[in-house]
């Protein structure tokens, strides 16, 4: 990859299209992830307004730990840059107690949850972002966004542009390398940070991020009787999650009324 012209090109797209929306810049959620990591940076780079926010709820120390971390280095490098923390905690133990919903009665209460957790950063980072008349810029890469839907329908999914999800996740970290992102950050295991007990993304998928990748390369135009052993594991995955999750990948259905009913 040419990684210096894929560069130059997201910080022209993210500066052309804040200037076409009238708007001043980019706001960002920063979990302490290679991704938000990235696209931070690049926002950063368009020289325009950039606030970045790490949103701890019930969050691992390590993952506070890197967030706080990229959000210095944008400090220390950037004058366009505002960082700060806004504690969740408290609004979704709130919730929590509100719903008050036992895990024997409906097995899927903790993956409603960790939606929730999400879906509360994606309300946070549109509150500042209308207050200070910016974009709210998403962090997702082509794996999660269009491969196998890892992530929270209007909650990470919530975002108005996304400058990285034409990028594989290899391709990210490349671009991290690049930009001397902070070690902790460039070596930042894959995790999404909704769970009370962490674990990595490969643990919740079963594949790791270049296994998927290969698959989705050629996914549509192989079969599962193209592959054997690891990489027919790895096919059925993501054509599993795949199809289960292509409601987020594409536009709202809208029931479509007769014209003749109108009248």
């Amino acid at each position: 990859m040419q990684t210096q012209k894929v560069i130059d090109h997201i910080i022209e797209w993210l500066k052309d299209y804040a200037k076409k929306a009238n708007a001043k810049g980019y706001i960002v959620g920063v979990s302490g992830g290679v991704d938000s990591g990235v696209v931070s940076t690049l926002c950063a780079m368009t020289g325009l307004k950039t606030v970045v926010i790490e949103m701890p709820i019930r969050q691992q120390k390590d993952q506070i730990s890197r967030a706080l971390e990229q959000i210095d280095f944008l400090r220390e490098n950037f004058t366009n840059v505002e960082g700060f923390t806004v504690d969740l905690n408290a609004p979704f133990e709130a919730l929590h107690d509100i719903f008050d919903v036992k895990d024997d009665e409906f097995p899927n209460e903790k993956l409603a949850f960790a939606n929730t957790r999400s879906r509360l950063r994606m309300l946070t980072l549109y509150y500042y972002g209308q207050i200070n008349g910016l974009l709210v810029c998403g962090t997702g890469n082509k794996v999660e966004d269009f491969g196998i839907g890892f992530y929270t329908k209007y909650g990470d999914g919530g975002v108005d542009v996304s400058p990285i999800a034409d990028l594989y996740k290899t391709e990210v970290y490349e671009l991290a390398k690049a930009l001397n992102l902070p070690e902790s950050i460039k070596n930042a295991i894959p995790t999404d940070g909704l769970w009370d007990v962490d674990r990595t993304d490969e643990q919740q998928i079963g594949a790791t991020y270049p296994e998927l990748e290969k698959i989705q390369k050629e996914y549509g135009t192989k079969t599962a009787d193209d592959y054997e052993g690891r990489d027919k594991e790895v096919f059925m995955i993501f054509d599993r999650m795949h199809k289960a999750a292509k409601h987020k990948m594409v536009p709202i259905p809208v029931c479509d009324i007769n014209k003749e009913w109108r009248n």
